[in-house]
């Protein structure tokens, strides 16, 4: 009920326009009000025939209706009037397959259910008015409406008289069809004084005649016509009254305004140079983020002409995230603040996305101050974006690489350090500046003075090998360098200075290097070895005669007198000849069963004894360093199973290694000097132990000198203490070096107790 009240109402106001011959405008736009308050209208336009161009223009509000496509000079709608003129109604389908320019704008508008109908506001006045109906609206909808409205239109009355308004503060002139003056209101006089005719002929346009002739003849009113008066600017309107011939000529001072419009004009053609010519993307935008209207620039960043972008919501190109971040952000932003900045991810036609920076500024209501419109500036930034991200990798990569990364001045200042080029120079963050010199060791400064520095200005990368000198006195390593030369967006000049810590391959190659010496005496002790069997092979001959000789000699003085004492010396003598060269045998068997890894001859053996045939062994040696062996047996030994020849061998390096020490220690024999060897058992083993008096040895040389081929001794081999250990640990015991009783170095041998028929003792070395 409300909606046809509201429809009359702008009924009657329609046919009040009409009848004051109001502006066309006004009229068309009550007339789009009436119909619009329809349900099954969804939008209206009017059309007024131009008879000069030959095309239906738009009057009133043209919102949402194109532009159309081809050149203006070009365009025609005279097929569109003759169809009019033979029927009053069209559809919007019979409209659009016409070859017209209005068919052409109906379908770039999209419009697509409707019709076209033949309605004329003024006599005299041709037009059509266009209405795009509801989806669910039939096409006949409006065809009561369409009648009533023609009936009440045809049916309207002309308007009474108009009287002049003394209190107007316009100018106000009645003219005749003649265009002479009648009568004018009060603030004509003040205007023009008493000149009133001549100054008002001034005043007036200079086509007045013409124009108070046209209003009567085609009973419209001509409004807004511009006239300058004594530097101002005068808007006049001219209204007819057909029937006393006259018409009322108003004027109104629109200076002030005319200035602001020739500012606006001016501006409008400066925004539009600048959105038509711009790479930017400027945009309109509803609340909701519908577009309203978008720059040309449209279709080079995001692929859509502005035409396509209007109506579509903002919210539909960006990506997912970036919604989250306008509908939780951008919109209170614009609300609180009404301007607001933001980076998104827009999606071009094509699919693919790329970074926008948006700037976007809220219109608002005058009075109510809510936003009625949003405008937007949005920018391609991908490839800022892209730069910058990578920047931030490789200043990741170059944070965490292992390498050693510096930035340096041209006067040797280092402005920046990677936190492993920090820990390998020992360089804390709160240390202040520094140099160059200050971590390169002097030998590198004069190879980049003498090399460096002009090579890498010339061909921006020069390497080297060179070392760098830490902090806090630690010991310089070598590094495989790399300096490149750079310049700022600024201009500044610097270098980056890209080091790899080279000290583990200098210790790998000084390794290398000891092993292939380790190597190359392993291969003269295997030559050693195939010498000593051919050695021992040939010592046996001889030693087998010498026995042979001494066993015959024995035999022989035995049939003798053995009473006479020189005899008895003789065979003493013989004797020990006898016993020494079968120890000698022994041992070359032994050495040559240990070269050749043979099983071992393990026997029960009695421990004082092998110690007194030890001492006796190293007896002449001791004797002509001054050396005294003084032996301690604690207490009662057991029995212990074990190759007694290997034994003796152990023994031997040991007290011939104290020897050697207290000789040194003692000016080379001059001093008389003793040894102390000791003999306990202590649980299920038999401890002995050597102490000498020579200078000792540090904790380093300890730690070592059970090394193969490790020795003190210019003309040592370094296998003595090696071998031993290796015997003793075959036999399941242990060799160890500690601090001696006497001031030098204590030899502890471990040997354990074990039975004759323990299966540990017969484990080969």
């Amino acid at each position: 009920m409300q909606r046809r009240d509201n429809q009359a109402l702008h009924l009657r106001l329609l046919q009040r326009l009409l009848r004051e011959k109001r502006p066309l405008v006004d009229c068309a736009a009550a007339l789009q009000k009436v119909l619009q308050l329809d349900s099954n209208v969804r939008a209206v336009w009017y059309f007024t025939w131009q008879a000069s161009a030959g095309i239906y223009s738009p009057i009133g509000d043209g919102q949402g209706w194109p532009p159309g496509p081809d050149d203006l000079t070009e365009a025609s709608d005279q097929k569109l009037f003759h169809a009019m003129q033979q029927q009053t109604q069209l559809s919007l389908k019979e409209v659009a397959v016409m070859d017209c320019w209005l068919a052409k704008r109906i379908q770039r508008s999209g419009l697509s259910k409707g019709v076209v109908a033949r309605l004329s506001l003024y006599p005299g006045q041709q037009g059509l008015i266009a209405v795009e109906l509801q989806p669910e609206a039939p096409l006949y909808a409006l065809d009561s409406l369409l009648n009533i409205l023609s009936l009440q239109l045809a049916c309207t009355q002309p308007a009474a008289p108009v009287e002049l308004l003394s209190n107007d503060p316009n100018p106000v002139l009645w003219v005749n069809r003649h265009s002479d003056l009648v009568e004018v209101n009060q603030a004509v006089i003040d205007l023009f004084g008493h000149q009133i005719v001549e100054c008002a002929m001034q005043a007036l346009p200079n086509n007045h005649v013409h124009l108070v002739r046209s209003c009567l003849q085609q009973q419209r009113v001509v409004e807004d016509v511009p006239a300058h008066f004594a530097q101002s600017v005068y808007m006049w309107t001219y209204i007819p009254d057909v029937q006393q011939q006259h018409v009322l000529v108003r004027g109104r001072d629109v200076t002030e305004q005319a200035h602001r419009l020739q500012d606006a004009a001016q501006a409008s053609r400066l925004y539009r140079l600048i959105t038509e010519n711009t790479t930017d993307l400027i945009s309109r935008h509803r609340p909701d983020g519908r577009f309203i209207s978008a720059s040309p620039a449209s279709w080079q960043l995001l692929g859509y002409w502005p035409e396509e972008l209007q109506g579509m919501r903002y919210q539909d190109l960006l990506h997912e995230k970036g919604v989250l971040l306008v509908e939780q952000n951008a919109i209170n932003a614009l609300i609180e603040d009404g301007y607001h900045t933001m980076t998104l991810r827009m999606r071009h036609r094509d699919g693919h996305f790329l970074w926008f920076e948006t700037a976007s500024r809220a219109i608002r209501e005058t009075y109510t101050g809510d936003i009625v419109e949003i405008i937007s500036v949005s920018r391609d930034i991908t490839e800022r974006v892209q730069s910058e991200e990578n920047r931030r990798r490789l200043a990741e990569v170059v944070e965490v690489n292992t390498d050693l990364v510096l930035f340096v001045d041209p006067s040797g200042l280092v402005r920046w350090m990677n936190p492993s080029a920090r820990r390998a120079l020992q360089v804390e963050i709160q240390h202040p500046c520094v140099q160059l010199d200050e971590i390169v060791d002097p030998a590198t400064l004069r190879v980049l003075d003498e090399k460096g520095w002009k090579e890498v200005d010339q061909q921006g990368v020069w390497s080297c090998e060179a070392r760098f000198q830490p902090y806090a006195g630690l010991a310089s390593f070598p590094v495989s360098l790399v300096l490149l030369a750079h310049t700022t967006a600024g201009g500044e000049y610097y270098y980056s200075f890209v080091a790899r810590n080279m000290a583990e391959r200098e210790l790998r190659e000084a390794q290398h290097r000891k092993h292939q010496e380790e190597l190359a005496h392993t291969a003269r002790l295997v030559t050693l070895g195939e010498l000593t069997s051919g050695i021992a092979h040939e010592m046996n001959q001889p030693l087998a005669s010498v026995i042979n000789y001494a066993s015959a000699s024995l035999r022989y003085l035995q049939a003798a007198d053995m009473t006479s004492l020189p005899i008895q010396r003789v065979v003493q003598g013989l004797q020990r000849i006898t016993e020494h060269a079968n120890h000698a045998a022994q041992v070359i068997k032994r050495l040559r069963a240990f070269l050749r890894k043979e099983p071992r001859r393990v026997e029960g053996l009695n421990l004082a004894e092998v110690l007194q045939d030890a001492t006796q062994l190293c007896a002449w040696e001791a004797r002509n360093a001054q050396v005294y062996i003084e032996q301690q047996l604690l207490t009662a030994l057991p029995v212990i199973y074990a190759d007694r020849v290997l034994l003796e061998q152990v023994l031997l390096n040991i007290l011939r290694n104290a020897i050697e020490a207290n000789r040194e220690q003692h000016q080379r024999g001059q001093k008389a000097s003793r040894i102390l060897m000791t003999a306990e058992q202590r649980n299920d083993s038999v401890y002995i132990q050597v102490h000498d008096q020579g200078a000792g040895v540090s904790q380093e040389q300890m730690e070592h000198m059970f090394t193969p081929f490790y020795t003190s001794k210019a003309e040592g081999l370094g296998l003595g203490l090696s071998m031993s250990r290796s015997i003793v640990e075959g036999f399941g015991g242990a060799l160890e070096a500690e601090a001696g009783a006497l001031g030098g170095l204590c030899l502890s041998c471990r040997l354990p107790i074990r039975a004759c028929n323990d299966e540990r003792i017969t484990v080969e070395t």
